[in-house]
């Protein structure tokens, strides 16, 4: 008894039409009504009466048909456990790394723990600004992607969950100023020569400038780097002020050799979401693992 025999029987049964049951299955009238003298011979019972009008089951008929279908569901369930378990064995995961360091989500160590469980799976990493790589998870450009931003500013059609929530600081020389300040508002920061910006379209960009806007300020000058332990040593090197994550600084003030003083914000919405995005509707075994790799390792 094959499978496909009894999609035929099931597909005559519904239809209650030969002719109409090999349309759904693309294959001649003839050769459908083959391979169901086939199944009635196997079994040894007539499976339907016919006649040139209609199609009727047969007694062995109604018995017979809540059993296919539950071997037809059976076995599709069967090709969909075996084809996740391919999944997980072999392929290539597009993930996607936020550019801004997440310290307080051990990321290198989550890849490492999830290549030590699955390791047939490849790393296609990308590291672009938060906004493009929510926008390639929507596109089905990327897999999954931690990003820097929280679900309010995630595309239509994802799923934006925080794992982590980062308070930002401002970054100012220990020479500065301000070094010896414990909070900062913003306007004082305004007032700075040179505003240091992390690039345009990150999540912290995104963050910074909200905190600005909700003062309503905007930096006297400002210039933007692409590395966040940049953004600190020159602030640290007083060539301008910047705010960072607080988990992006080092406990001692220093990078470089040179000191630097971290100073809390008097807003205490400005903080930088960690979050992991992906598309539920066509999450891979591959990227479902991952996703329950990251939720341990945040648990741990």
């Amino acid at each position: 008894m094959e499978i496909r025999h009894l999609r035929y029987f099931v597909s005559v049964a519904e239809a209650k039409n030969f002719t109409k049951a090999a349309a759904q299955h693309y294959v001649a009238q003839s050769a459908l009504s083959q391979q169901i003298f086939r199944l009635e011979a196997e079994l040894g019972s007539s499976l339907f009466y016919r006649n040139t009008r209609s199609v009727a089951l047969t007694e062995a008929g109604e018995v017979l048909l809540p059993l296919a279908r539950r071997i037809i569901a059976d076995a599709e369930n069967t090709k969909m456990e075996m084809e996740a378990l391919t999944g997980l064995r072999r392929g290539t995961l597009r993930l996607g790394l936020l550019q801004a360091p997440a310290a307080s989500i051990d990321v290198l160590g989550i890849i490492g723990a999830f290549h030590e469980r699955h390791p047939g799976i490849k790393f296609q990493i990308t590291t672009s600004s938060s906004t493009e790589m929510a926008a390639a998870v929507a596109g089905e450009g990327l897999d999954v992607a931690l990003v820097g931003i929280d679900a309010a500013e995630a595309p239509p059609g994802v799923h934006c969950v925080r794992l982590a929530r980062d308070p930002l600081v401002a970054v100012v020389s220990a020479r500065n100023p301000l070094a010896g300040r414990r909070r900062i508002a913003l306007a004082d920061l305004a007032e700075c020569e040179q505003f240091i910006h992390f690039r345009r379209g990150s999540g912290l960009r995104n963050q910074v400038e909200a905190a600005f806007a909700r003062a309503g300020l905007t930096p006297a000058g400002s210039f933007e780097m692409g590395l966040v332990t940049d953004m600190v040593e020159l602030a640290a090197r007083d060539v301008g002020v910047t705010i960072v994550p607080r988990t992006a600084l080092t406990k001692a003030g220093e990078i470089n050799g040179v000191r630097f003083a971290a100073i809390a914000l008097n807003d205490d919405q400005a903080h930088h979401p960690v979050s992991v995005v992906y598309d539920p509707v066509r999450l891979s075994s591959a990227a479902k693992a991952f996703v329950d790799e990251l939720r341990r390792g945040i648990d741990t």
